[in-house]
């Protein structure tokens, strides 16, 4: 190994856990807050009527209005417009913790609308058979819903698993830490290339991990 890389190891450990721990909140929000969002959707969606599972379509516009909005942004345009509030919750605007504000922001309504594309590939058969059994609106979304939709939302997570390492990469632009951190300072701005290839072998390795362990848990639970 090349002594530049050898200097930049602890560096570099350091980074990658930086990454794994904005990847981490980001996908806990978008699994806390987006998952119930999507279903939310999905109930008060403006196409087929889903009777009497839905709230109000108005409900359904207004929540749709708001999750088009916020993925309207680019990333990085989202993460200086959310500075301001990125320093309330954060208490900085830099650093690891302070860069998974707005990559939670961004992976709610991301997530939200995966979940709600899931959702709609449900047989209908299924929903009115639970609804003649005298099912209510909870069972039917949490015995029916995610259930018979939980191979997709698997997919769906690792989708935006993948997607959010590279945003992850995109925050290290403006001082978010992690591995696209290391790679612009030492890769592009002090130009060591070696730096440079490792890193981007470090995330091409995690989204092989990714995508092989979200596929294999997703074909495990598919059961047509």
């Amino acid at each position: 190994m090349p002594e530049n890389l050898l200097l930049v190891a602890p560096e570099l450990w350091r980074a990658f856990g930086e990454t794994l721990l904005m990847l981490g909140i980001g996908l806990s929000a978008a699994v806390l807050v987006g998952g119930p969002l999507g279903v939310a959707l999905f109930l008060n969606s403006s196409g087929e009527p889903r009777r009497g599972l839905g709230v109000g379509r108005s409900i359904g516009q207004v929540l749709g209005w708001l999750v088009n909005t916020v993925r309207s942004f680019p990333f990085i345009i989202l993460m200086v417009a959310l500075v301001p509030f990125t320093r309330i919750v954060a208490g900085t605007s830099i650093g690891p913790l302070a860069a998974s504000v707005p990559l939670s922001c961004a992976a709610i309504p991301y997530f939200a609308r995966l979940v709600e594309q899931q959702l709609h590939d449900v047989p209908r058969g299924v929903i009115e058979a639970a609804e003649a059994m005298g099912a209510t609106r909870l069972q039917i979304v949490t015995r029916v819903l995610l259930l018979e939709a939980r191979s997709g939302l698997v997919l769906a997570l690792t989708v935006l698993a993948i997607s959010f390492l590279s945003y992850s990469a995109v925050a290290g632009v403006v001082g978010g830490g992690g591995i696209g951190d290391l790679a612009i300072r030492y890769g592009y701005y002090r130009f060591e290339t070696d730096v440079m290839v490792i890193t981007v072998a470090i995330l091409i390795a995690m989204v092989q991990l990714i995508q092989f362990g979200g596929g294999r848990i997703a074909r495990r639970l598919d059961k047509r």
